[in-house]
């Protein structure tokens, strides 16, 4: 390989950082743009509409905690880097919380809601494709997927979009039996659920051929 072809090499921690601080963006940016939240945050959102008491940022690492217990029951023992996941989905919920304090005083014209729609679906697709190669622990929402496709051996995309779509019938079924109508899906998250997975497979191709991402859980792995 020619050194114009040598991949630049990134440091996944500072990766880790900027997939926390854009994919909660997105989220919200999301959710603001009227066509619906994402399908990850729609379970955390029902939540936070049916039991308003708690923020949608706290509901959303409530849930992440139940994804990381599925999955040490599925790896039947206790996965010591799947605690530190759950640090960086707490860290993820609080942004949600501080993200929603300024993207809901953006004007909401329908250009604009359909460029926050653009918007979010990149940004959250680029998100995940860059969580997914950082080295290090990512937020449970984005590690479940990746962790169901490696123990089942199931293509990520479809594992993926599987998820993707239980979690907007658990958002339906909340909101129209507890509020009496849906609530927080719309036509984008909609599209969204069903492509996204497929966008983030592209996006982590082309990235893979331009970055090589190291850490220093790279040369230290945790059980």
């Amino acid at each position: 390989m020619s050194t114009t072809d040598t991949p630049y090499t990134f440091r996944g921690e500072l990766a880790l950082v900027l997939a926390v601080i854009i994919n909660s963006f997105g989220v919200v940016l999301m959710l603001h743009s009227g066509s619906g939240i994402s399908a990850i945050s729609s379970v955390p959102y029902a939540f936070s509409e049916v039991f308003p008491t708690l923020t949608l940022g706290t509901w959303t690492y409530i849930f992440q905690g139940l994804l990381i217990a599925v999955l040490m029951i599925m790896r039947k023992r206790f996965v010591v880097s799947y605690l530190f996941s759950f640090v960086v989905g707490f860290f993820f919920g609080i942004m949600i919380d501080v993200h929603e304090m300024w993207v809901t005083l953006l004007p909401t014209t329908l250009p604009l809601r359909i460029l926050y729609f653009i918007v979010s679906y990149l940004v959250i697709s680029f998100g995940i494709a860059i969580s997914n190669r950082c080295q290090m622990p990512i937020i449970p929402t984005d590690l479940f997927p990746r962790e169901f496709s490696e123990i089942t051996s199931i293509r990520y995309s479809r594992v993926k979009i599987s998820f993707d779509v239980i979690c907007l019938l658990v958002t339906a079924c909340m909101t129209f039996f507890c509020l009496g109508h849906l609530k927080g899906l719309g036509i984008g998250t909609i599209f969204a659920a069903f492509t996204m997975g497929k966008c983030i497979g592209i996006m982590g191709e082309k990235m893979d051929k331009k970055v090589a991402f190291t850490s220093f859980l790279s040369t230290h792995k945790l059980a």
